[in-house]
């Protein structure tokens, strides 16, 4: 199951940032087939797969935030940073956990078709 999660995973940073719902989909799909242990194995290796890529999305999108509202420079520059950093930070939190749904469902079809 790991490693259908781990190469879910690949395909989800590979093409979610291009086509979102189609690449979660396409990275689930492929951690269920891999996965090879029906419909509820093929689900939890696509929903793994969608968390590790939230997760790293998360962390790397909530930096960059921060570092882009930090540009004013001064106190106001890292308060500012600070709370943009944050604000993306739960924004992207949320939007990963729909991802992961996504990514469920396409390993619950590829677990499915895996058998």
């Amino acid at each position: 199951m790991w490693l259908g999660a781990f190469v879910g995973f690949i395909i989800i940073a590979v093409f979610g940032w291009m086509f979102p719902v189609i690449g979660h989909l396409l990275g689930g799909f492929v951690a269920g087939l891999i996965a090879r242990g029906g419909m509820g194995k093929g689900a939890v290796a696509g929903f793994v797969a969608g968390i590790f890529g939230g997760i790293v999305i998360t962390i790397l999108g909530t930096i960059f935030a921060a570092i882009a509202g930090g540009f004013m420079g001064g106190l106001a520059g890292i308060l500012f940073g600070g709370i943009i950093g944050l604000a993306a930070g739960l924004v992207l939190i949320i939007l990963s956990f729909f991802g992961a749904i996504l990514s469920a469902i396409g390993g619950l079809i590829g677990g499915l078709i895996a058998g």
